[in-house]
């Protein structure tokens, strides 16, 4: 059995206190129909509560960190080596209409480096987490990225820009190749579930552009803890600055740099 250490049994506690909130207003996606407030407005609410849950039980335990938050933005502490990285409701569009794939996502950084990161998806209660050097496990099990070496079996996740967001024609372009090489796409909106399933196997690469740092911080110490590559899609490591990702087993993280640099 895999050994937590206190630091992650904070991240995790928190992240299943949030969770209760969540899995509440989960249940009450179906009436938003009627709902006097709009069911953008209930998911809002959602996200607020969590977050606080979140941050208060951090701050308990960690008084002095700073804090990156998606919806209160950065909130610097007197320890300025550290700062925890939070996403309350990562698949929002997801959660609103009802469909039971979301997240929790919690990453710790010191001095600019990822050290610790939970990813929790309170539906299928998989608690995703690593720490630096000490490798990646979904509640106690050890997690190995797949094996696989040819991009023709491989099963890629994607995040897809949608409405004005994003640049649209780039997205395209890598579409396009990623769809003629690989065994499928897939695309299921929870930038911090596509990069733990690639952790664990479940996807063999994922690649998106346009994230926020609260969107993908955990899951890149997820990546790299079981083995993983991860970049940006320039291969540099800017991935919370750029927003951009590519992340996948070592070999076909290679092969897909390749296949998209020729695009």
């Amino acid at each position: 059995m895999a050994t937590r250490s206190a630091l992650i049994n904070v991240m995790a506690a928190a992240c299943l206190k949030a969770a209760r909130g969540l899995k509440r207003d989960f249940g009450e996606v179906e009436q938003l129909q009627v709902s006097v407030k709009g069911p953008g407005e209930f998911v809002s609410a959602a996200d607020v509560a969590a977050e606080k849950v979140l941050k208060r039980e951090l701050a308990k335990a960690r008084p002095n960190y700073g804090f990156l938050l998606e919806e209160s933005g950065f909130q610097p502490g007197r320890d300025t080596s550290h700062r925890f990285i939070i996403d309350p409701l990562d698949g929002t569009t997801n959660f609103l209409h009802g469909l039971p794939h979301f997240a929790i996502s919690v990453a710790l950084e010191r001095e600019g480096k990822l050290i610790a990161a939970t990813v929790y998806d309170p539906i299928k209660d998989e608690m995703f987490w690593a720490e630096k050097g000490l490798g990646a496990y979904v509640n106690d099990r050890r997690l190995r990225v797949s094996a696989r070496r040819n991009l023709a079996d491989a099963l890629i996740a994607t995040g897809i820009p949608f409405r004005d967001r994003g640049d649209h024609e780039r997205y395209l372009k890598t579409l396009a190749p990623a769809m003629r090489a690989a065994s499928g796409v897939r695309r299921w909106g929870v930038a911090s579930l596509d990069l733990a399933y690639v952790a664990a196997g479940r996807f063999d690469g994922f690649w998106e552009f346009d994230l926020k740092p609260w969107d993908i911080a955990g899951g890149l110490l997820l990546v790299r803890e079981a083995g993983g590559d991860v970049s940006d899609m320039a291969g540099g490591q800017d991935m919370l600055t750029n927003g951009s990702v590519l992340a996948a087993n070592p070999t076909l993280h290679d092969a897909l740099r390749r296949l998209f640099a020729a695009t």
